[in-house]
């Protein structure tokens, strides 16, 4: 799969190693998620960056799971990495854990400490913390820091054998308490953790952090280019550190940053997400509303349009937040070449043609139109929908008084029904409250297909469905699950900007009969009305993936 990219600064460093023979031309990059949660839609972009630079250069890319935190990592989370990056599109050379390498980091943390560059710390985090100083402060050295050699190899001996409790001992890197970068002031390489991993079991007490982790596996892997987004730019130094002073089985690979995706209207924190879902804000990590590539998929994103726009938006190295509307754009480009048509009523109306024949058992003659399935695509053909005397309308689409500039049906004016008779209102029916129940019509039989013989024009074409051939369907709508384009900017949490309204579900939408064979994931068109994904669990559910046009832009505008 070869996607089209423009050139980007990652490439062009990538492009002047091979020129230079860097890494004997060889290209090799890694996606190394933690697994302590599901994907979501800034890390397709690490995932397009990460698989697209290896593709690109003829190279490889890894998936490597960081499970280096025993306290938050499952399997259930592994598995559902590994599905979503297949999902998205892409392969990993090699399926590898971080937790493969647990043996050769412990061997190298000795070797530090062999060489007086690591010691163990009796201090709590706190005090460690605290000790570190601050940006223009310098921090103080630990009181352990001058301990001998063979103490810091027996005490973290120690460690690895379990005799200590969690927390009262962690292993630091001894390099420099008055570094301007804050990252290398003798940072944890160990805790203790008397947890089971999902993978190790008891095997470990002992666990690297990330910074300790992350390099050492890059280099264990072979990997040339760990590319990562902007936050670890200040870990880079720690990073190179840690290389320079290890025996590495090959060249040390290089770190690039690029900046993080960010969306308007929505937060990517995990656990704010988690959050969401052990509060039933949203009904699970899967949720529509939800930017996890598992709530994109049910919602009806399709990947391809996902890695357009992150091929389309490029790599820098500023930080910045995409418009939600911009992907939404992507998503709405794609489907509208590949999805097919359908007619829904979400709202329906009933609507009776009195003119309308009758067979000889007195029921309404039913006729059938040959609609296109996709006018973007020949090729998906067309498909027959019936039409009777009784039809849904959408309740908007009529107006017993209708305000200026609304052309669509009231009394005593014609519109066309899409693809089948120009009808004529005439009068309605009401009920003991008052609200419109039927809406009586006349058609003329001249118009079938939709134009008149006599060239009379009309300024409204709306959307239909058989009544006594339609399916009964619920469907979902969906606004923003953030009102604040920035969530938490103004209120300082970003949970506060909720919105209560982000999901709607009208029970009782009827549609035309074929949208019941829809198979379930795939989204279609309901005409006039946006793009519909069917649940994937839930038959006859549909969720709204996007509107046919920006309909929250307009909405912005109009109470702005």
């Amino acid at each position: 799969m070869t996607q089209p990219v423009a050139n980007d600064f990652i490439r062009d460093i990538v492009r002047r190693d091979n020129e230079l023979g860097t890494y004997g031309g060889r290209v090799q990059t890694r996606f190394p998620p933690e697994p302590n949660g599901y994907l979501h839609i800034g890390h397709a972009k690490a995932i397009t960056v990460d698989f697209g630079t290896a593709e690109e250069f003829g190279g490889s890319c890894n998936l490597r799971l960081d499970d280096t935190n025993p306290d938050t990592e499952e399997t259930e989370f592994v598995e559902s990495i590994v599905a979503d990056i297949a999902w998205l599109g892409f392969r990993p050379d090699r399926l590898l854990h971080a937790s493969d390498y647990f043996g050769q980091l412990y061997d190298w943390a000795e070797e530090l400490i062999a060489r007086d560059l690591a010691f163990v710390d009796d201090q709590d985090i706190e005090t460690i913390s605290a000790q570190r100083g601050g940006f223009g402060r310098p921090g103080s050295d630990s009181p352990y820091r001058t301990r001998t050699v063979e103490e810091n190899l027996d005490l973290f001996r120690r460690m690895r054998a379990g005799e200590f409790a969690d927390g009262s001992r962690v292993l630091r890197a001894k390099i420099d308490m008055n570094h301007e970068n804050m990252a290398l002031r003798d940072p944890v390489m160990y805790r203790i953790r008397h947890r089971h991993h999902f993978r190790t079991g008891d095997q470990w007490c002992i666990y690297p952090t990330y910074d300790w982790a992350h390099g050492q596996s890059d280099a264990i892997e072979g990997v040339t280019h760990s590319i990562c987004t902007l936050e670890f730019d200040t870990h880079r130094p720690l990073y190179d550190w840690y290389l320079a002073h290890l025996t590495l089985p090959a060249e040390a690979p290089r770190q690039i940053e690029f900046a993080r995706l960010e969306f308007t209207h929505t937060i990517t924190s995990k656990r704010r997400l988690a959050k969401l879902v052990a509060d039933g804000v949203v009904d699970g990590w899967d949720d529509p509303r939800m930017p996890t590539l598992r709530g994109l998929r049910r919602r009806g994103y399709p990947p391809a349009a996902i890695r357009a726009f992150c091929s389309e938006i490029g790599t820098t190295r500023t930080n910045s937040r995409q418009s939600i509307e911009a992907l939404e754009s992507s998503v709405r480009r794609h489907l509208n070449t590949t999805a097919q048509r359908r007619m829904a009523v979400l709202r329906p109306l009933r609507l009776v043609i009195d003119n309308w024949p009758i067979d000889e058992s007195g029921e309404p003659v039913t006729q059938y139109f040959e609609v296109a399935n996709n006018p973007e695509n020949p090729a998906d053909g067309s498909r027959s929908v019936a039409f009777s005397g009784e039809l849904f309308i959408e309740r908007e689409d009529f107006a017993e008084v209708p305000p200026p500039k609304f052309f669509r049906l009231s009394v005593g004016r014609e519109v066309r029904l899409r693809g089948a008779f120009l009808v004529t209102a005439t009068a309605v029916d009401k009920d003991a409250e008052g609200e419109i129940v039927t809406v009586h019509a006349s058609y003329d039989p001249a118009t079938r297909g939709g134009d008149a013989p006599d060239g009379r024009k009309v300024k409204s074409t709306m959307h239909w469905v058989s009544a006594r051939h339609a399916v009964e369907v619920t469907v979902a709508l969906y606004d923003r699950l953030f009102t604040a384009p920035v969530p938490g900017e103004s209120t300082g949490e970003a949970l506060d900007d909720l919105n209560p309204q982000s999901r709607t579900l009208l029970d009782g939408a009827k549609a035309e009969a074929a949208l019941a064979a829809t198979p379930p994931g795939q989204v279609v068109q309901f005409e006039r009305l946006g793009y519909f994904a069917h649940d994937s669990d839930t038959p006859l559910l549909f969720h709204r993936t996007v509107g046919l046009r920006d309909e929250w832009a307009a909405i912005q505008r109009r109470q702005g």
